[in-house]
């Protein structure tokens, strides 16, 4: 008896750079030997994303940028179901192109272990908080 496959659509990868850059300006971050992982967790998302960047400063060569992001994606299907819906971004360290696979894969399924942690983003409007300054007088307005 063969378990059914599990899917990884093209919705639940991030395409754009607007989408990444939201993730990394929001989201929280855990750090690896080889990768960081940024997550953006609102508590209104409908889904778990995908985003992964391999530069060439981690490797110079497409084949071995492409491996590792074939790891990544692997690595994300499998655990999908059981992650908090938002957006995962994996950024590739210089030290990921000299991991072996099973360096790699533990340190993935680590990082997303981890990233349970974060504590989902709560929208609070489009302003900073503000703090309250108990030096400044009414007439400093």
């Amino acid at each position: 008896m063969s378990t059914p496959p599990l899917p990884f659509p093209r919705r639940a990868h991030l395409r754009r750079a607007a989408e990444f850059l939201v993730v990394f300006a929001e989201g929280g971050r855990v750090s690896g030997t080889c990768f960081r992982l940024h997550a953006r967790l609102p508590a209104d998302a409908t889904q778990t994303r995908l985003g992964v960047t391999v530069s060439k400063r981690v490797d110079k060569s497409a084949v071995a940028r492409n491996r590792l992001r074939r790891q990544v994606k692997e690595a994300f299907r499998l655990q999908r179901a059981d992650l908090a819906f938002g957006d995962y971004v994996f950024v590739a360290k210089p030290d990921a192109a000299k991991a072996d696979r099973h360096a790699v894969r533990s340190e993935l399924l680590s990082l997303l272990a981890r990233a349970r942690t974060l504590k989902p983003n709560v929208a609070t409007g489009t302003m900073p908080p503000s703090v309250a300054n108990p030096d400044r007088k009414p007439s400093d307005v």
